[in-house]
């Protein structure tokens, strides 16, 4: 919990872990601004929602003006996209669209935060990984580039801004019970991956959401620079 009323974002919270996020930080006090590419997408109740297209150009530039104006105290990048190809057959739009949304988009939004946060000489900034930023496996090219892009950009941003009292991390998600997994999977291939993972069962979003929680509180106040894996256990066996 905080001990005073914060302002985060949440990109991509119309849904799953970045609702589940945006959820407990408003439970938490926080004044939260959400993010979905409707006009008028699903989020929690009490947040400011802004229509964001990261795919845009414009969209996203017009964001950016929107949050150099604004007190950000917390920045969470949630907002990603993913398509499963073989290596050979992945085109070089997609490739390029994978990495402008799930790697420059949290560059910009970061260097969009950060003065304020300096100023302040406090801040918190959490990139949402994946357990495919710290693990890969077949035609996850793409995907597990942007994601340990993200984890090597974490890194040095963290080393970087240290020293301003602002605290950078990954949380990178393993198989989490979503909507959007049930959508995707059939119940066997739920029960079969269940079955790989140690505590044999799918994370739920709001265990993630509880830790980031903890991560952006004033009582983290030396964890930074990390690419932290909840996953159950699974890229450790």
């Amino acid at each position: 919990m905080t001990k005073k009323k914060y302002l985060a974002v949440v990109t991509g919270a119309t849904r799953g872990i970045g609702y589940a996020i945006a959820e407990r930080l408003l439970t938490d006090g926080l004044d939260v601004i959400t993010t979905g590419t409707t006009k008028n997408g699903t989020h929690p109740a009490g947040s400011i929602y802004q229509q964001v297209d990261f795919l845009d150009d414009h969209s996203t530039d017009a964001f950016i003006s929107f949050l150099k104006k604004q007190p950000i105290d917390i920045l969470v990048n949630n907002a990603g996209i993913n398509k499963i190809n073989k290596f050979t057959e992945i085109k070089t739009e997609d490739f390029d669209q994978i990495l402008k949304v799930n790697l420059k988009t949290p560059f910009l939004l970061c260097q969009a935060v950060l003065p304020y946060m300096q100023a302040n000489k406090w801040g918190r900034i959490i990139n949402i990984t994946s357990i495919f930023g710290k693990i890969t496996k077949k035609y996850r090219a793409s995907y597990s580039s942007s994601k340990f892009g993200l984890d090597g950009m974490t890194a040095a941003l963290a080393a970087e801004v240290a020293e301003f009292g602002i605290l950078a991390n990954c949380v990178g998600p393993g198989f989490i019970d979503t909507d959007l997994t049930r959508m995707i999977l059939k119940q066997d291939e739920i029960g079969a991956l269940q079955n790989e993972v140690p505590i044999k069962r799918l994370g739920k979003e709001n265990e993630i959401a509880s830790f980031v929680s903890w991560l952006v509180s004033q009582e983290n106040t030396y964890l930074t620079g990390q690419n932290l894996i909840i996953d159950g256990g699974f890229s450790r066996v």
